[in-house]
């Protein structure tokens, strides 16, 4: 039967598949390895977990305010739909330029290179060194095969992607759950109050950088969004899907900088990059290193295969609008996976991967997301205004205070970036406003056509 708002992709996503997208894409590398940077700038324990919970609280606020729009348009696209509703096309192109040009594939780039790092170094090899006699890092070209073969398990169906992603996200929750339980139960650790005593002075500066790397540690929720038109019961299950794995992040962050701060003092966690590693060898002896890569390893490719998931609907709803060339808009028949924009994504991605390093790569995806982040959430506000009629099966929860306490941090986020990377942001701005006379000549063009 007809979808009764107008998608042509099947709905094939039940709840908890959902809600391992929203997890499975949101836990990375960035638990495992972001708290020894943010202590190095906040050394006082009570701020750092101040900090944690003030990320917590944004990631709750996006998901919140993300759940009403999702639930009015269940549609493939997700930020691309709300914005495209909420100020019209040309920002909504924007948005669409900007993940082709930027931000997706910066997204595979730097997750690839992560998964494959770690998978390397779980066996023994250097990231560093060249593999199967190629003119890049063994990472580069690792990275760049898990992002063929994710591409390739969904090119086949959002269903089989959707099998990885439902195993990865249990096993990385697993791993996380168990380092919690462990470190708690049998961890040998300095107890709260001598825990809570390591204070130190804090500057204001200090505190908002480390706030820039939390929020970054949080991202992913939103991808659920971009697959909101394959859904099942959507305006029940995306809501639900969204808060309930935000929630499950939250606890889950939570709980294991508890215990890297029970057992490691702060000091020495300045100077643990793979902090996890460090409390793993405490809890498990030697083998609690190689543990600890395999789980950073399997928890970014689930992230890697959640985007791919997500990101492709994107560009297949833009092709949907005449935005793009019709023919990424191609659903294949027996699949009904989106696969002409599978492929684009995957290129895109590849070419990225084995030509960008992983920080260029990290750094030109958060630039490039975040004030779409903050335009889609701003679209709460002119919805409510101009479409009061709108259905909308869930409300946000808090309005108007919960999506204003996103917009403000998604402000200070792109203001912090703009003053420490101002030639970084510039530039990246600047690429997707290039976006603005594409899209105009591709319109006439199209009208001609």
């Amino acid at each position: 039967m007809p979808d009764p708002w107008g998608e042509r992709l099947p709905r094939r996503l039940g709840l908890w598949s959902a809600v391992a997208v929203a997890v499975g894409s949101t836990i990375g590398s960035g638990i495992f390895r972001t708290p020894a940077a943010i202590v190095t700038r906040v050394d006082d324990v009570p701020l750092v977990l101040l900090a944690w919970v003030i990320g917590a609280v944004v990631a709750l606020a996006g998901a919140l305010t993300y759940g009403e729009l999702a639930a009015a348009f269940p549609r493939s696209g997700g930020i691309y739909v709300f914005i495209r509703e909420g100020f019209g096309p040309l920002p909504a192109f924007l948005f669409g330029w900007g993940e082709l040009l930027i931000i997706r594939p910066g997204a595979y780039g730097a997750i690839g290179i992560t998964a494959s790092a770690y998978a390397l170094r779980t066996v023994g090899m250097d990231p560093a060194a060249a593999l199967w006699g190629l003119p890049v890092r063994g990472e580069q070209a690792l990275g760049a095969v898990f992002i063929v073969f994710v591409a390739a398990v969904n090119y086949y169906g959002i269903q089989r992607g959707a099998v990885i992603q439902n195993l990865s996200t249990a096993f990385k929750v697993g791993a996380l759950g168990a380092l919690i339980l462990l470190g708690l139960g049998l961890g040998h650790g300095m107890g709260a109050g001598p825990m809570l005593a390591q204070r130190a002075t804090v500057r204001a500066s200090a505190f908002l950088l480390a706030m820039v790397t939390i929020l970054w540690a949080y991202d992913g929720w939103a991808d659920l969004a971009f697959v909101g038109g394959e859904v099942q019961d959507p305006a029940r299950n995306l809501p639900r899907a969204l808060v309930i794995g935000t929630g499950v992040v939250v606890v889950l962050y939570l709980g294991v900088n508890l215990v890297y701060l029970y057992l490691i003092p702060v000091e020495q966690m300045k100077h643990a990059e793979l902090v996890a590693a460090d409390v793993a060898q405490l809890l498990i002896g030697p083998a609690g290193i190689v543990a600890i890569s395999a789980a950073v390893a399997v928890s970014t490719f689930g992230t890697l295969n959640g985007s791919m998931m997500t990101a492709p609907r994107i560009f297949f709803a833009m092709a949907e609008d005449g935005l793009f060339p019709k023919a990424i808009a191609r659903v294949d028949p027996r699949s009904g996976a989106p696969t002409a924009a599978i492929l684009l994504a995957a290129a895109l991605g590849v070419v990225f991967i084995l030509i960008r390093t992983f920080t260029e790569l990290a750094e030109q995806f958060i630039i490039g997301i975040w004030p779409f982040y903050a335009l889609a959430v701003a679209s709460v506000f002119t919805l409510r205004r101009r479409r009061p009629d709108l259905a909308r099966p869930y409300r946000t929860l808090g309005y108007p205070v919960v999506p204003l306490l996103f917009l403000f941090a998604s402000l200070f986020l792109l203001g912090n970036y703009l003053v420490s990377e101002p030639v970084s942001f510039t530039v990246d701005i600047g690429v997707i406003l290039t976006g603005v006379p594409v899209y105009y000549a591709w319109r006439r063009w199209a009208g001609r056509a």
